[in-house]
């Protein structure tokens, strides 16, 4: 079984695959002051609960957008799951695309996970929509190569800077408004965030469909995913295991690379 790690700036996603088959997946806050031991204890007990025993792991792969959380995910592996991780980003990890980008070495690896798996499940040229702490837009080609994207703040960052820098503005929930006209403080700030979110989705579709030169197949994931996939057209799939899918591939064709 395969131990697959997704650690966001928000999140931190565990996956463990029996083959295809996902046996179990959870989250933790990303905390860089957490430990190896904390996060190994807490793990294992999720995979009691689920049936599953950690030795049975024979593999693990890591994909970080945080940096101080590597060393930590590595112990984590090597201490309770007796393997050596994989991580996204490292010398001798093979993605199999193209990067082309002036500094691919800035690349966050989720986004290069998240290029994979639309590759290997969707084809043809992509316009990738991952809906996490940052919103991010991300182009593949019909070859399976990451030609680069776009990065916005995501709503939940929208919404924290608009009560923080606004005093008589409230935190409000996110949430599809009914009408576009707010008719009260509240009711008009989900519709601006909302409806102005959405606004961004398709200007950014389009232009980078014109840019690209052809139409292209969006694919949203992410935890806000579905509720954008309801409000617009211009996102033909939602795909919520998509970078979970994306590690599962790179870890097999590195296997298959190391047999070879």
């Amino acid at each position: 079984m395969l131990l697959a790690i997704d650690s966001g700036n928000t999140n931190i996603v565990f996956a463990v695959y029996d083959g295809d088959t996902l046996r179990g997946e959870w989250r933790a806050s990303t905390d860089s002051e957490r430990t190896a031991d904390e996060l190994g204890v807490w793990l294992t007990q999720l995979l009691t609960i689920e049936g599953l025993n950690r030795l049975d792991i024979k593999s693990a792969i890591i994909a970080s957008v945080v940096p101080a959380m590597v060393f930590g995910l590595k112990t984590l592996c090597r201490r309770y799951f007796k393997c050596e991780p994989l991580v996204v980003g490292d010398e001798g990890v093979d993605l199999g695309l193209s990067i082309l980008l002036d500094r691919p070495e800035e690349v966050g690896a989720d986004r290069l996970v998240n290029a994979v798996a639309a590759h290997k499940y969707y084809k043809g040229p992509l316009i990738v929509i991952d809906f996490g702490t940052a919103t991010t837009f991300d182009v593949v080609d019909a070859e399976g190569n990451y030609c680069g994207g776009a990065i916005s703040p995501g709503i939940n960052l929208s919404l924290e800077a608009l009560h923080m820098a606004a005093a008589k503005l409230p935190r409000v929930a996110i949430g599809r408004p009914r009408q576009v006209i707010g008719r009260a403080t509240v009711p008009a700030m989900q519709s601006g965030i909302f409806w102005g979110y959405v606004g961004l989705i398709e200007g950014l579709v389009k232009r980078i469909k014109e840019e690209f030169g052809s139409d292209m197949l969006v694919v949203a994931t992410g935890g806000l995913a579905p509720l954008f996939a309801e409000a617009t057209k211009v996102i033909n799939a939602l795909d919520a295991d998509l970078t979970l899918r994306g590690l599962l591939e790179i870890n097999r064709r590195n296997i298959a690379l190391v047999r070879e």
